[in-house]
């Protein structure tokens, strides 16, 4: 009969005319027949199932085999025998190069005809030796999975006791070396069937054998830690980890990051893999497992290991979020990488330029899971905001993409950082801050942040961008009994000459610390730039005078030689003088008194107050950034309301003074009129610079910069509770006070007063009222008896002599922004750009100054952006426009610098005499060399660095390029299927490109 098979399978008849044949066959063997008949025909059978070259062979084989192992069981036991069972494992079948793959089929299939028979048990114990050196000898995954199906299915033939750990630690060392060459979807498909099959076959045994788990774990951890591996262990492992009880996973990860035999190397190379398994789509709980070893190196303060790893991979696991079948577990991931990451913005900022491409992606998606996806990730974008602010050019493109979402709360947002901090403890990070390869692209140097320091940090590059006064700091002489002066030297020569890209300012910090306030508390950066001003003048003040640069000119008078020399530096570059005067509205005697400022503090007028359309005493005026030239028109001067120039008359108490005068630019030959309109810069010719400023600069509705000062520089009725006690009248009596500037600053400081006592709440609030700043503004000041004299020596302007008041020119040079709600809190940062003279120094100061060719527009000067270690480029567009975007940034403190003229002419030509003196500054010889050796020192530590470096790096796992997801979901928007980034479908090799 076995001849007659034979002959029917391999004749040229139509399949259908052998399957009738082959089942008469099959049918004729059902019956009776002798012990010979059935061995040929088992023998038949056998050769066609493991050698046929058709499936129709194949089948025939199995169909055979089964029906003989059924209707005779006998003959089947003694032919389905151990001897026969070894040979085919360990020698094969078939000819030699063509050995058969089905072999582990073909005893699957036996074995249920043999399970009762005496030789069940030997055949089990065969089984068990032979999967176990099967597995050692690395089979492929499809080899793998079927092992795995007949373990399953005969669970009698898993080896047992030291066996079967042995048995798991060599199934996932089998599972690590699994790779899917093919990137046909249904070839992948059936790899993650395998792989599946493969993993559990380990769930099973584990939920039988727990003391299995623990050294299964241990060599899962030993294959992902390997550094000596040429090629990186499957992603497959990642279908190891689902199955192991998440109640074990304390207690392991407690283990490992507190096992002294694991180098860091290997735990950064261990979760770097981990890592990337949230590429795996079809594991669970894969997120808890990275998250929770994460967590676990923070806990035993293995910071090196999570930076390394977190700037290594954030990258990769944001561009997971594209595909839905891991997006939760990726975003998981992504959240708690953010979050924690807490000490440096570098983690956040390197995901910057793949944000609106992804958010674009999900909103074209219109899924559920987009949907909640978009709106933890916006959640988590406004966190990073709220932690990292002061970076608004690099945030403008991404608050846009996310404008339309949701904003959490700030108790939400500080809940969020609160939780998933590393540590509680600031200064164990402190040697962590960011650390850049070279200095900025500026050329800027920028300052560490030593813990809520960006309130100093700002006021200091401030200062170091007001270039005359570095330059005053930097000339001082050794020995100069000025210890913090001293200090602020050397950090200005740091700043100016160091190699490194940032610097720590720890002992000027320690010298001008405010003694009350809190160490690690955020401080209002206004409070600590007047204390420091205040410091330094009673430095210089108290100690030998060392300040002798200004040197006497034919110009100067001895009044003028006296009034200058015997100033201290903070005085001649931010000292002015102000007047107050008093009038009793009774008897209209005026009393006056003048004292010393460093800055202006201005208040907001009430809501109800609409100071640009109002009238004031004094008017401030806001103009373009051109060329200004000296005023040809005495008009130009304004009059002091309280110089009479015929006796006064009654009047209602209530009308102004005088309406304010416009200062806008003027036609050549235009008189000025005083009363042709009370608003400031109204009516100035269309410059194009001045439509740009007008353009970047806040709505209409909002306040100015002009306004404030207005209103601080306007009459205030002291009535009722406030009334003014009259030495004349003595007696109380209605008053109005005013003040008038009659020395204008070198440096003008103004503190927008945002912050106000809020009784109800019992905390300090913060104005967000977006105010727009002039890059050029002038000043009214009260011309004094000096300069009046020397105005009628040069012959022009002689109607400043009547008019009382000239005004001054002022550049901005400086912005100090605070982010947040509260003084308590929050971030500062600061804008700012070197200003020089428009006027060359050759030219005289009574003459009308030529605009230099060679000059550029006030706008096209450098602005940069300083925030703590960073130092970036930036423009005054950013400046105008960063409360716009984000209306918690807001302008705090901004220093102007005054233009050449009369008033400030002779500090103005010491500056610059000075400086073609001796060029740039040069440093006394401790100094330079205490910066030469820290230079030195920088080098050797970034030689060593970069070796320790290279050393992390090189034991990363080499993972295919992330960026491809982006650029595949760009480029194949036409993309349709099961897995596609944008629809959850896709084509094989976005798929492929997902999973390996």
């Amino acid at each position: 009969m076995d001849k007659i098979l034979e002959a029917v399978v391999m004749s040229s008849y139509p399949n259908n005319v052998k399957q009738g044949l082959v089942r008469r066959v099959i049918e004729a063997a059902k019956q009776p027949m002798d012990s010979e008949q059935c061995w040929s025909m088992l023998e038949l059978s056998t050769k066609l199932y493991l050698t046929g070259d058709t499936k129709y062979k194949r089948e025939i084989g199995k169909e055979v085999l089964e029906v003989y192992g059924h209707y005779h069981p006998e003959e089947f036991e003694e032919f389905f025998n151990v001897r026969f069972l070894l040979s085919l494992l360990q020698e094969g079948y078939g000819p030699l190069g063509k050995r058969s793959h089905y072999i582990l089929d073909y005893i699957q299939l036996g074995l249920q005809f043999v399970l009762e028979s005496p030789s069940a048990n030997s055949i089990f114990s065969l089984l068990r030796i032979e999967v176990l050196r099967k597995v050692c000898e690395r089979p492929s995954p499809k080899q793998c999975a079927k092992i795995s199906k007949l373990l399953t299915q005969h669970p009698q033939c898993i080896p047992t006791g030291k066996h079967q750990v042995l048995f798991c630690q060599q199934l996932i060392r089998c599972i690590g070396q699994f790779q899917c060459i093919s990137e046909g979807e249904e070839d992948i498909m059936e790899f993650l069937e395998q792989v599946n099959k493969v993993s559990g076959l380990l769930q099973r045994i584990w939920r039988t054998q727990t003391s299995a788990i623990l050294p299964s774990l241990k060599e899962l951890f030993t294959i992902i830690s390997s550094t000596e591996e040429q090629e990186a262990p499957s992603n497959a492992l990642a279908s190891v980890v689902q199955f192991v009880p998440l109640e074990l996973m304390d207690g392991v990860i407690r283990n490992l990051t507190n096992d002294d035999s694991i180098t860091d190397v290997q735990m950064m190379t261990a979760i770097s893999r981990m890592i990337d398994w949230v590429s795996w789509p079809l594991g669970k709980n894969i997120d808890k497992w990275i998250i929770g070893l994460l967590k676990g190196l923070a806990a035993v303060k293995k910071f090196s290991i999570l930076i390394e790893v977190t700037l290594s991979k954030i990258e990769k696991v944001f561009s997971k979020l594209l595909y839905p079948i891991v997006r939760e577990g990726a975003l998981s991931v992504l959240q708690y990488m953010l979050l924690s990451f807490q000490h440096s913005h570098e983690a956040f900022h390197l995901l910057l330029p793949h944000i609106p491409r992804l958010v674009a992606s999900l909103k074209k998606e219109d899924s559920n899971s987009a949907t909640s996806s978009l709106e933890q990730l916006a959640e988590l974008i406004h966190c990073m905001f709220f932690r990292f602010s002061g970076f608004p050019d690099l945030y403008e493109p991404v608050l846009e993409a996310v404008k339309a979402l949701p904003i959490p709360n700030e108790d939400r947002i500080k809940h969020l950082l609160g939780q998933n901090a590393w540590t509680s403890q600031k200064n164990e990070l402190a040697c962590f801050y960011p650390r850049l390869a070279s200095k900025s692209e500026t050329g800027k140097i920028g300052l560490i942040n030593l813990g809520n320091t960006c309130y100093m940090n700002s006021i200091i590059q401030s200062l170091f961008m007001a270039s005359d006064f570095r330059h005053s700091v930097l000339n001082l002489t050794e020995g100069n009994s000025q210890p913090l002066m001293t200090k602020l030297q050397w950090l200005f020569a740091f700043l100016e000459h160091s190699q490194r890209p940032a610097i720590s300012p720890e002992s000027f910090l320690s010298a001008s610390w405010p003694p009350w306030f809190t160490p690690g508390a955020q401080q209002d950066c206004s409070e600590y730039l007047k204390y420091l001003l205040d410091r330094l003048h009673e430095e210089e003040k108290t100690g030998k005078r060392i300040y002798q640069k200004l040197k006497e000119s034919s110009l100067m008078s001895q009044a003028m030689e006296h009034r200058y020399l015997n100033k201290t530096l903070i005085e001649k570059m931010f000292g002015g003088k102000m007047m107050t005067k008093i009038r009793c509205l009774k008897c209209l005697n005026v009393s006056s008194r003048e004292e010393a400022f460093t800055d202006l503090s201005l208040a907001f007028p009430p809501p109800d107050r609409h100071v640009r359309g109002s009238t004031s005493v004094l008017p401030v005026e806001e103009v373009g950034p051109q060329f200004i030239e000296r005023p040809e028109n005495p008009s130009q001067l304004t009059g002091s309301p309280w110089i009479p120039r015929k006796p006064p008359v009654a009047r209602d108490s209530a009308t102004p003074l005088m309406p304010v005068e416009t200062l806008g630019v003027q036609e050549p030959g235009e008189a000025a009129n005083p009363l042709r309109d009370n608003a400031i810069g109204m009516d100035a010719p269309k410059d194009p610079l001045l439509a740009f400023g007008e353009q970047a600069g806040a709505p209409k509705d909002s306040r100015s910069v002009p306004d404030l000062i207005n209103y601080f520089l306007s009459p205030e009725k002291l009535t009722a509770e406030n009334k003014y006690h009259c030495e004349k009248c003595a007696s109380l009596q209605d008053a109005e006070k005013v003040a008038e500037l009659t020395e204008g600053p070198h440096y003008l400081i103004l503190t927008l007063l945002r912050f106000s006592f809020d009784p109800r709440t019992m905390k300090r609030k913060k104005i967000l009222d977006n105010v727009s700043i002039p890059v050029v503004l002038k000043l009214p000041v009260l011309v004094t008896p000096e300069e009046t004299e020397e105005v009628c020596r040069t012959g022009k302007d002689r109607a400043a002599l009547e008019s009382g008041f000239m005004s001054v020119v002022y550049d901005l040079c400086s912005v100090v922004v605070h982010s947040g709600i509260s003084s308590e809190s929050g971030h500062y940062y600061c804008y700012s750009r070197e200003c020089t003279d428009t006027v060359p120094h050759e030219q005289p100061c009574d003459g009308a100054p030529k605009p230099a060719s060679d000059k550029q527009l006030d706008f096209e000067i450098q602005w940069y952006l300083f925030n703590d270690t960073r130092v970036s480029f930036s423009s005054f567009e950013s400046v105008s426009n960063v409360t716009s975007f984000f209306p918690k940034d807001t302008a705090y403190v901004l220093f102007y610098r005054q233009r050449p003229g009369r008033q400030s002419c002779l500090l103005h030509e010491a500056l610059a005499e000075a400086g073609c003196l001796h060029g740039e500054p040069s440093l006394h010889k401790d100094l330079m060399e205490a910066i030469s050796k820290d230079n030195i020192l920088y080098l050797q530590e970034q030689e060593k660095e970069a070796r320790n470096r290279a050393a992390y790096i090189s034991a990363l796992p080499k993972s295919p390029l992330w960026w491809r997801d982006f650029d595949r979901d760009k480029d194949d928007d036409s993309s349709s299927g099961g897995c596609s980034p944008a629809t959850g479908g896709g084509g094989s090799g976005s798929f492929h490109g997902l999973v390996f």
